[in-house]
């Protein structure tokens, strides 16, 4: 079972709007809102961000795929696409816009709850994979800046590799700071002293 969410439903059919006001209740989530456009659906998540997102596809003016694109650019959350079209374009469409489940109408509610868990799973994943990748390439930026800045202190003490990291490991835990950021204040420095020559 998971956790209660705050979910964003749209759709232009009141019908359906009530539906997922009635069944989502009984699976223990809340209704944030109830749009009938993708311009109201983005303007909604922009009042109160949702935790899910499940919208139709084809809705006058602004489409659920498009409302869910320029949603998930400004607050990454796990959204449910609903159609009763399931053509290659809109499965196209839906494959590059972050849609992590696809509901076929008419829906049944013993369809609804398995697409949240997977919908909110998955996305939980993807947030943990961005995660480790942006900590990996933070990583990659510091090891940079540290072999930068030991490199330095290599031609400017005529000290050995060793010694010049051994001498930045000494640096930041005298002054309890990070070895990355007294890289950083090593270059910083040079770069002063390379504008006055």
């Amino acid at each position: 079972m998971i956790r209660p969410l705050r979910i964003a439903v749209a759709d232009d059919e009141r019908d359906m709007r009530d539906y997922f006001q009635t069944i989502l209740p009984r699976l223990g989530h809340v209704v944030s809102a109830a749009a009938r456009d993708g311009l109201e659906l983005i303007d909604a998540c922009r009042a109160e961000t949702p935790d899910l997102i499940i919208t139709d596809v084809k809705m006058p003016g602004l489409d659920g795929i498009e409302a869910a694109r320029r949603i998930y650019e400004r607050t990454p959350v796990p959204i449910i696409l609903v159609s009763a079209h399931h053509d290659a374009d809109v499965l196209e469409r839906a494959g590059r816009e972050h849609i992590l489940a696809f509901l076929v109408k008419p829906i049944k509610q013993a369809d609804v709850e398995p697409a949240i868990v997977v919908a909110v799973s998955r996305f939980e994943q993807f947030q943990a994979l961005r995660k480790e990748t942006a900590d990996l390439r933070q990583a990659l930026e510091d090891r940079k800046l540290i072999e930068k800045a030991k490199g330095l202190l290599m031609r400017r003490t005529g000290l050995g590799e060793t010694d010049a990291f051994r001498r930045l490991q000494r640096l930041a835990s005298d002054r309890n700071r990070k070895l990355v950021d007294i890289a950083q204040m090593i270059l910083t420095a040079d770069e002063a002293f390379q504008a006055d020559a």
